[in-house]
């Protein structure tokens, strides 16, 4: 059974991450050089403003293509209302369950307004596999 810890112990510390004015295409290459499904976006100092999904970047083309037209910066197409973020010390059962009940895959962790990492998925099966009885 997974026992409750602080999320802080199995949190991805360096997240990537791209700049809301970084060109959509160069954010989704990133996306793809490695291998994930989105990226968190920060500002110069490191405060959280968006997260930007495969989705949004499907979004992107798309409308460039229907629209003929250019496609724009991340901020464009990132979310950046009632951003969900968790915080460091936070019970990693409750971010489970929580991202579980959201129908999310990663959420960014904050501290003082600063991006220092993400949970996804496959950091809390690490979790409940070294939990394992």
């Amino acid at each position: 059974m997974l026992q409750s810890v602080n999320l802080r112990d199995y949190i991805l510390t360096n997240p990537v991450k791209v700049r809301a004015t970084d060109n959509i295409f160069d954010a989704m290459q990133v996306i793809i050089d490695n291998k994930i499904s989105g990226v968190c976006v920060v500002d110069d100092l490191g405060n959280l403003v968006g997260i930007l999904s495969e989705l949004d970047c499907l979004r992107a083309a798309l409308s460039a293509i229907y629209n003929e037209g250019g496609i724009g910066e991340v901020r464009d197409y990132m979310a950046s209302d009632n951003l969900v973020v968790a915080h460091p010390d936070e019970d990693i059962v409750d971010v489970a369950q929580d991202m579980l009940m959201k129908n999310k895959r990663r959420r960014p962790v904050v501290e003082n307004g600063k991006l220092v990492g993400q949970i996804t998925c496959r950091q809390l099966l690490t979790a409940v596999r070294s939990f394992r009885s």
